[in-house]
């Protein structure tokens, strides 16, 4: 039997204070109003995982802007007003149960399947996102062709994510998270898959989180020192999952450095599992074994920084859990949470969890579709751990 006591030991998190290790990880619901206010049922989703005592939750990716931000149809914003005042309802139903909750803020760049606001798509460089839409999002074909972004348009999209982010702290959210990962805007400057450019936002590795940093300082200067921030990163998207950053561990470590002199109070690393080796082709063997997380846990390191780093990928037994927290302070739960929205309960008190179905998510990843296979597999999604 693992010993799960690491699990449910305290964290600082900046000025948050975490009573467990144990995170939501962000996952694209689709189930918005058309306009971006959240839906009702929404509120009845997050409220339920802090519920069954996951101590952080991670929303699913927010658009930033009424311009070319939006990713899905359905998909929640944070860019107005009123779309702000949505959100406070949630806010306040997963403090009610002891959570914090973090806002994601994604801009998705070529990865976009869906915007109602326009008919062009862009990008760092022309691009376009290999492989079909996510058919489970609503999407279907192949990506659309991205044009160059311009330069006035980059510092829109800085001035969205700031905007986003002082929105989410006017709500009562804990945090905001930026999404850098999984092929969305942020990652495409990091990627030179996406990024291209020869101007101040492109270059070589280093120069490339030109775009990243400029987020940073904005949404810093927006919310304040005391308002944690953070960055999600993976080396591959949606449909590259296997893609990985050129220049090996050497320029991975310089990557995650130049973010966490950034100011950021954490870093959320995902991949396809927690333990997979980041680069398997590594000359030096010792390297060959490194997760991405582990890069980032020497950098910190070396800096002697007191980043918080969260892992998150495939993580569905407490014993992946405990394991996950020796390169990480806490481990976000993603697939197997949504099989279990009390995994924290059901873990502590050593009872089953449910496996994740990917019927879960077919035809489409809703709220709505995931009740309907609940109710025909009489599977509750909480029962406080005594299935």
């Amino acid at each position: 039997m693992t010993d799960t006591k690491t699990l449910f030991t305290a964290h600082t998190l900046g000025e948050l204070e975490l009573r467990n290790r144990l995170v939501l990880a962000p996952m694209t619901r689709t189930s918005a109003q058309e306009d971006g206010l959240v839906h009702f049922d929404m509120v009845d989703y997050y409220r339920d995982f802090a519920r069954g005592d996951f101590s952080l939750l991670v929303t699913e990716g927010l658009y930033t802007d009424e311009a070319f931000s939006q990713g899905y149809a359905n998909q929640p914003g944070l860019a107005t007003q009123a779309q702000q005042d949505s959100w406070r309802p949630v806010v306040e139903a997963v403090h009610q149960q002891g959570g914090r909750l973090i806002a994601q803020l994604m801009h998705a760049g070529a990865q976009t399947q869906h915007n109602r606001f326009k008919d062009e798509v862009v990008a760092p460089s022309e691009s376009r996102a290999s492989g079909e839409m996510l058919s489970f999002y609503g999407g279907s074909g192949p990506f659309p062709l991205a044009r160059e972004i311009s330069e006035s348009e980059i510092h829109e999209v800085i001035a969205g994510f700031a905007t986003s982010a002082r929105l989410a702290k006017e709500a009562g959210f804990d945090g905001v998270e930026l999404h850098g990962a999984n092929g969305y805007l942020i990652h495409q400057f990091i990627s030179e898959r996406f990024n291209q450019r020869d101007d101040a936002w492109g270059g070589d590795a280093t120069a490339r989180l030109a775009f990243p940093l400029a987020v940073i300082r904005s949404v810093r200067e927006a919310v304040g020192d005391d308002f944690p921030l953070g960055m999600r990163l993976s080396q591959g998207t949606v449909t590259e999952p296997d893609l990985s950053w050129a220049g090996g561990p050497d320029a991975a470590r310089a990557r995650f450095s130049h973010l966490i002199e950034a100011g950021l109070d954490f870093l959320h690393l995902t991949g396809g599992d927690v333990a997979a080796p980041a680069f398997p082709e590594a000359a030096n063997a010792d390297e060959r074994s490194l997760s991405l997380t582990a890069l980032a846990d020497q950098s910190r390191k070396a800096l002697e920084s007191d980043i918080t780093l969260i892992t998150n990928g495939g993580v569905d037994s407490s014993e992946k859990a405990v394991a996950a927290l020796e390169h990480a302070d806490l481990v976000a739960i993603g697939r197997s949470a949504l099989a279990n929205h009390d995994w924290p309960k059901r873990v502590k008190r050593d009872t089953c969890l449910t496996p994740f179905d990917f019927a879960m998510l077919s035809p489409l990843a809703t709220l709505a579709n995931e009740e309907d296979w609940r109710i025909a597999n009489d599977k509750p999604a909480n029962c406080e751990g005594r299935c």
